[in-house]
């Protein structure tokens, strides 16, 4: 396929012209939640196909797999590289962009519409139909998957359409929840989901009646409990801050669950479409479209990390063939040469890793780092080291790679670009972290919370939506703010963005809810305002 940007100066235009006249499609939700994938029962009456579906449309869409461009849209313009992950060699708009937090509306629309159209509309389908004609397994599959997707959501803009979502007020408008009231209802759902999986789930003959639809786990009713429950745990630590005792509550409630949570790799949640090539395949190698972000070069080599050479591949630049090289985001972009031979990321085949032992390993330390009871864990350090351990037998690592590397006091390295000295990170640079993978048993709450979340961070790659919302929560790892900032000042200098504005379909659709949801949020409705669980 030809270089990604020569299409999509294009599509851009098309897109705002969209954006400018299509209805919201919350508004839009009677007419979208009709046979949302061209189903007729007469078709779909045998091996519940009626029922199962719609259900391959809605796990590939919380990462959105097909066409490239969409997942393009809906994550790597955005959270890919607010995360530290990732940067575009690509001046894209004249490098006035998302990377410098100049907000394109014309990409992040594709966000929520992407949410709504393809996940929620279906689901919400999916769940009624089941809901009456009494298949509560399939009733409980998809309130999982819709909170799955929806806090993703939820994460980027604050309040959003949820409990309200199908219901049209007088005005015609659509009500939003706040993020609080959003949270709430996510953790609702999973105690409906888990009420209505258990009786499946401890019936070691009950037919895995979703088996064929299912992407993940091949419909076995143990997987997804655990899943569940490491869901939870998941919203739970993302809540800590601001609302300490539901979040220890519901982590407490899963840890404590009698199914339990992820705790090895082949409980992983991880999205294989088995034909379709992960999107950042053809973003990164065929495109050129996407590199390896600065943060991601200083901790990797800083550590002399074995999953460098999985993650990434080696800068063609032939300044420094061979060597591992990262963009740093928000930097003045002059070309789209410049940049372009630097590391290119690795080949993800296949799959997407959305929730992995190693993920929920960390949880769990932060959890026992909370003072919350789980009796599975004897101490923070196990837990830390187990979510390391987890993560390099996740890509093919050995356990002698493990142990070489649980010791190490290696430090992240300085950054340096090599095309413009303007952009370098040095030693003792505040933003430069200082913390080893050595656990340091010695050190503050502080000290310990940012070791588990830079190894949290490393090990969770390439799901960057998780890791932007870990690095607002916490401010870990130490990233790189932007040298050039275009948010017209709303984000301080040395600040990073916090949330994405509203998309236009809502602020010129859907008013009444649109000023709802603005006072729902708390703030102005701008890139610098505050989520609910981002407290300072």
């Amino acid at each position: 396929m030809k270089r990604n940007h020569i299409f999509f100066n294009r599509f851009f235009g098309v897109m705002a012209a969209i954006s400018l006249t299509a209805a919201s499609c919350t508004k839009n939700f009677e007419k979208i939640n009709t046979d949302p994938n061209g189903l007729w029962e007469k078709d779909l009456k045998g091996d519940f196909a009626l029922y199962g579906s719609p259900f391959n449309q809605i796990q590939l869409s919380i990462h959105q797999y097909t066409p490239d461009w969409q997942y393009q849209l809906q994550q790597n313009l955005n959270a890919d590289i607010w995360s530290g992950y990732m940067m575009t060699p690509v001046n894209f708009a004249n490098n006035v962009n998302n990377t410098n937090y100049a907000m394109v509306d014309g990409w992040n629309d594709r966000i929520w519409l992407t949410a709504y159209g393809n996940v929620m509309s279906p689901a919400l389908a999916v769940i009624e139909r089941a809901k009456a004609d009494n298949f509560p397994n399939f009733e409980a599959w998809g309130l999982i998957l819709k909170v799955m997707a929806m806090h993703r959501v939820s994460d980027f803009f604050g309040p959003i359409v949820y409990t309200k979502f199908g219901t049209i007020n007088s005005d015609g408008s659509v009500t939003y929840d706040s993020q609080q009231e959003a949270y709430t209802a996510f953790f609702k759902d999973l105690d409906d989901a888990q009420a209505k999986l258990k009786p499946f789930a401890e019936d070691a003959n009950a037919p895995l009646a979703f088996g064929r639809f299912d992407l993940v786990y091949g419909g076995s009713y143990v997987k997804w409990m655990k899943f569940l429950n490491s869901l939870r745990l998941r919203l739970a630590i993302r809540i800590a801050k601001a609302d300490p005792g539901k979040a220890k509550t519901e982590a407490e409630k899963s840890l404590s669950n009698s199914f339990g949570v992820i705790e090895t790799n082949a409980e992983d949640f991880i999205i294989d479409s088995k034909t379709i090539t992960n999107p950042l395949n053809i973003i990164s190698n065929n495109w050129l479209d996407i590199n390896m972000g600065a943060p991601m070069e200083s901790f990797l080599t800083g550590y002399s990390d074995p999953r460098l050479p999985i993650y990434f591949q080696p800068a063609t630049d032939p300044a420094f063939a061979g060597q591992y090289r990262g963009i740093r985001s928000g930097i003045q972009m002059l070309d789209e040469n410049t940049y372009l031979n630097f590391s290119r990321l690795g080949n993800l085949g296949t799959k997407t890793p959305m929730l992995t032992a190693a993920e929920t390993w960390f949880l769990r330390a932060e959890a026992k780092l909370n003072g919350w009871t789980d009796a599975g864990v004897a101490s923070v350090k196990e837990a830390y080291e187990k979510g390391i351990q987890l993560s390099f037998s996740q890509w093919g690592l050995s356990n002698a790679a493990f142990d070489a590397y649980k010791v190490s006091t290696a430090k992240p390295k300085p950054y340096v670009d090599p095309k413009n000295a303007v952009n370098n990170v040095p030693a003792g640079s505040p933003v430069l972290s200082t913390v080893s993978p050595l656990w340091n048993e010695a050190g503050t709450t502080a000290e310990k919370r940012e070791q588990i979340l830079t190894q949290k961070w490393l090990a969770i790659y390439p799901e960057s939506c998780e890791a932007w919302a870990e690095f607002r929560r916490t401010g870990y790892p130490k990233l790189f703010p932007v040298v050039v900032n275009n948010s017209n000042n709303v984000v301080p200098n040395g600040e990073f963005i916090k949330r994405v504005n509203f998309v236009i379909s809502e602020r010129e659709n859907n008013q009444g809810g649109y000023q709802g949801a603005v006072q729902k949020l708390g703030g102005a409705d701008n890139i610098n305002t505050r989520l609910w669980w981002n407290v300072p």
